[in-house]
């Protein structure tokens, strides 16, 4: 039965993104907020979907730990369950993704007009560069930007070194990095259709200081509280 209804929730998953995707392109001349009001409407509807479809929950701790102003989060990647949640939890955020996801009919395209950094996962120093030129930009504009730091998704128990586009970000413009770990994975593995019904806990870590501080300390001091928290929930 759980595997029915994982099925299910996939074709509802990929008809509403593609229907959200649309109206976003057609609304492609409102106002950027506006537009993002739309993909929150999209990240809400999934969650939706997948409580009442898969039985899949999930608690926030921490989000007393948002600062005010525009900073960057970093958020543990082990599934398509986070890409969603950020977009409700945490204030308008620019992503940083692979380039590739634009290409997708109506979703990229839409996607494309909530401001990401699109960027070549081979072109490494070049990469970089872009996550701190466009990154410097999206923060001038009053927008949060959200970073996958390992690159990639990671399967439950396994870690990744941490890439260093966020941190330099972050000590260049003095913004601070805000932790975010979850288990999502154990529920909603990164390859799969089956969706396992539960709580996805999702933990906010107190904000981390960057003003003046070695790009890879921060680094480090990110990845270790992740990984801490990740470990005790079982992630």
């Amino acid at each position: 039965m759980q595997w029915l209804r994982s099925v299910v929730f996939t074709f509802f998953f990929f008809a509403s993104s593609l229907f959200f995707g649309f109206v976003i392109v057609c609304a492609g001349l409102f106002p950027y907020h506006q537009r993002y009001r739309l993909a929150r409407g999209w990240g809400h509807t999934q969650l939706w979907a997948v409580r009442v479809l898969c039985g899949l929950d999930y608690t926030v701790e921490g989000l007393e730990n948002i600062p005010p102003g525009h900073h960057i989060s970093y958020w543990r990647h082990s599934s398509a369950w986070e890409t969603m949640a950020q977009a409700i939890l945490f204030p308008p955020q620019a992503w940083v993704l692979k380039r590739e996801i634009l290409w997708i009919p109506f979703v990229g395209w839409a996607t494309l007009l909530l401001k990401p950094i699109a960027i070549d996962r081979k072109a490494h120093a070049a990469a970089v560069n872009q996550v701190v030129a466009q990154g410097r930009a999206r923060l001038a504009e009053g927008i949060w930007v959200l970073i996958f730091p390992e690159g990639t998704r990671v399967g439950v128990g396994e870690r990744r070194r941490y890439g260093l586009s966020g941190a330099l970000l972050a000590t260049q413009t003095g913004a601070k990095i805000i932790p975010v770990a979850h288990n999502a994975g154990r529920f909603w593995a990164r390859r799969g259709l089956l969706k396992l019904p539960g709580t996805v806990r999702v933990v906010i870590g107190p904000p981390i200081d960057t003003q003046g501080r070695d790009p890879r300390a921060v680094s480090e001091e990110a990845r270790t509280w992740i990984d801490a928290k990740v470990t005790e929930l079982g992630g």
